[in-house]
């Protein structure tokens, strides 16, 4: 069974895997034997401070910094990566950023930019990735949704527009490609104890509490939970998964919250 699993040598590709969720899921697929190509764009250092951390702990790694939303820097990228580290044998679309302005306030620039950087560069990135494995006849590729590809929030408006987007480009890659023996599913991941939410992670906040008492599990999750589910849609295992989008969210999508009287 344990080789329905394996990835060892396999070539990942993680788009914004310099911090975060992203990091948390090239230290998951490392660890499970792939080899870990980290992308960033705000800074070479970022770049090679995640590259350090991951050999620090004996994965094999390397980092290039390029736009995921520019298709030549793209295109010149992916055929680097090819040519210098091996074939992309997985690709996750993680880059991604979220602008949390009311509607009536968002300016259409602002708006235009989450939906540029979370649904358009998945389809840039994966159109180049994908033509080598459409050739090879297999490959993997794994979309970064959210809860907001379901559901609305106040604020969030462009962020849940593109997940929700990338919900169904998810699906329609899958359509197109499936027949290649290339596999398209995404994750949805729910609230995550990170360095970004780390100040409303304490006792007594109204968001902190709201999240416990919303989720099933009764806790944020761990970003090394998102290990499993990346390893699994990365294997063999899920070879006959496609279009679907696997929500790592404690069962928060499960339910419609529970009365505030129950224990």
């Amino acid at each position: 069974m344990t080789n329905l699993f394996d990835i060892q040598g396999k070539v990942a590709l993680i788009t914004g895997s310099t911090h975060g969720l992203g990091m948390a899921m090239a230290k998951g697929l490392g660890e499970a034997g792939a080899t870990i190509v980290v992308n960033g764009n705000s800074s070479q250092q970022k770049i090679d401070d995640a590259v350090a951390a991951l050999k620090s702990e004996g994965i094999n790694a390397v980092g290039y910094k390029f736009n995921v939303t520019d298709e030549q820097e793209v295109k010149t990228a992916v055929a680097k990566i090819e040519s210098e580290v091996g074939p992309i044998d997985i690709l996750i679309n993680n880059a991604g950023i979220i602008k949390r302005i009311p509607l009536l306030d968002m300016e259409v620039a602002d708006f235009r930019e989450v939906v540029d950087i979370d649904l358009v560069s998945p389809f840039i990135v994966s159109k180049h990735v994908a033509k080598g494995m459409i050739e090879r006849r297999q490959g993997k590729i794994i979309n970064i949704c959210s809860m907001m590809s379901e559901l609305g929030r106040s604020t969030v408006s462009a962020y849940a527009a593109a997940k929700g987007g990338l919900k169904m480009l998810t699906k329609n890659m899958a359509t197109e490609w499936a027949k290649y023996n290339v596999q398209i599913n995404g994750i949805g991941p729910g609230y995550f104890a990170t360095e970004q939410t780390k100040p409303i992670r304490v006792d007594g906040h109204p968001f902190n509490d709201f999240i416990i008492s919303r989720t099933p599990a009764a806790k944020w999750g761990d970003p090394s939970d998102l290990a499993g589910a990346a390893i699994f849609l990365s294997s063999k295992a899920s070879d006959f998964v496609n279009g679907h989008i696997l929500y790592v969210d404690g069962g928060i999508l499960a339910t419609i919250g529970k009365p505030s009287n129950e224990e």
